[in-house]
């Protein structure tokens, strides 16, 4: 196992590190990596250090919400590599398990772990009738890979695929009908898996970012090709500090400490990720680093197009479903724009990126349910 930090490190310096890097990353970058840096892992458990200076931006959310309808199983399975993966396995109290129902699986934001909004929208839609599944990507939460919070796009879809095997070998799950939501930056991993695996029948996004196009552009196209190779050359730079052994470096994710200065995307995400609103540390791992991905992995997202070849996947249906205020609509929009029939951009007035995490005031729950109620159940009957 990689050691986060070195042990003779504290708290105090390691924290001081992490946002000196930061520091150094932004004058060297311009101001489009603040963008970049929010883009970079939009997930992660918490430190809520200085939280009483972040405004509360809750207002619904309910992360951890709890079901007396639905009852929770941790499990585990194998990966087409022989990896753990580990999720939680959510069936409706009142599921006949005489017939076969209807599943689906639901990952996380990137960075973060299947606490965090997962677990949610599986309860959620647990109690609409449908058997879920949220897991933790590799690399993350409870699921294997080393190193910790290494950026992997194809072992992220693999674990979709994973969890799809799982499901479709279970003796109260229809394997011709199993559905897949990926939230924020799962749902390129999802767009990427279903293009090759046609069993997911019915694919959802909720906030999507497409992760490729986020760390070569930023947001709204405002990174520079020279800013980007910077960032290239720098992590390419780092590959022999670990190859001989040395300290592992990470990179983006959501600040730890707000300021007058801290940009107002961070601050969404802080209000999510370092509060006692969504904030979860899994276990054997840093508060420090759960949201950032180690420096030199995370430029394999330059090589990551989610959108190419989306119109294959039909004629599966796509819900690409996104905030009018959202920060990362474009990703949406653009998905929308690129996939065939039959295909639907759902756009929630009011709500931001982070909002359709876990406030559950506007989270569109009816919307998701009758999308996999048409295109699960009823294809079924």
């Amino acid at each position: 196992m990689s050691m986060t930090f070195n042990t003779e490190h504290t708290f105090t310096e390691e924290l001081s590190r992490l946002t000196t890097d930061r520091r150094d990353f932004l004058k060297r970058t311009g101001n489009s990596a603040v963008a970049l840096g929010v883009l970079a892992t939009t997930g992660g458990a918490a430190f809520a250090a200085s939280a009483q200076t972040a405004p509360d931006m809750s207002n619904g959310a309910n992360n951890f919400y709890k079901s007396d309808k639905v009852t929770v199983q941790k499990v585990t399975f194998k990966n087409q590599y022989q990896m753990n993966v580990v999720g939680n396995l959510f069936t409706p109290k009142n599921l006949d398990r005489s017939k076969k129902a209807s599943a689906i699986v639901v990952g996380h934001p990137m960075g973060a772990v299947k606490e965090q909004s997962a677990n949610l929208y599986a309860t959620k839609m647990a109690e609409q009738g449908f058997v879920t599944l949220s897991l933790d990507l590799s690399f993350w939460g409870e699921s294997d890979g080393q190193s910790r919070n290494a950026v992997a796009p194809d072992m992220y879809a693999e674990s979709f695929s994973a969890a799809v095997d799982f499901l479709g070998t279970r003796p109260f799950v229809d394997r011709n009908r199993i559905g897949v939501i990926g939230v924020c930056g799962s749902g390129s991993f999802v767009i990427s898996v279903a293009k090759i695996d046609p069993r997911m029948q019915a694919i959802a996004t909720v906030s999507m970012y497409d992760m490729g196009a986020a760390n070569r552009n930023a947001l709204n196209h405002s990174q520079t090709l020279e800013q980007r190779t910077k960032i290239i050359a720098e992590a390419a730079e780092q590959r022999y500090v670990g190859f001989a052994g040395g300290q592992i470096k990470y990179t983006g994710g959501t600040e730890h400490m707000l300021n007058e200065k801290t940009h107002p995307i961070q601050r969404e995400f802080y209000d999510f990720y370092r509060t006692l609103r969504g904030e979860y540390t899994p276990k054997n791992s840093s508060r420090l680093l759960t949201t950032h991905p180690t420096l030199t992995s995370n430029t394999k997202f330059m090589n990551f197009y989610p959108f190419n070849d989306i119109e294959t996947i039909s004629p599966r249906p796509m819900l690409f479903t996104t905030g009018d205020k959202a920060h990362s609509k474009e990703f949406s929009e653009e998905a929308y724009k690129l996939a065939a029939e039959p295909k639907e951009l759902h756009i929630v007035p009011g709500a931001g990126h982070v909002d359709l995490y876990d406030r559950v005031n506007l989270i569109p729950f009816d919307k998701l349910t009758s999308f996999f109620a048409k295109h699960l159940i009823a294809a079924g009957a």
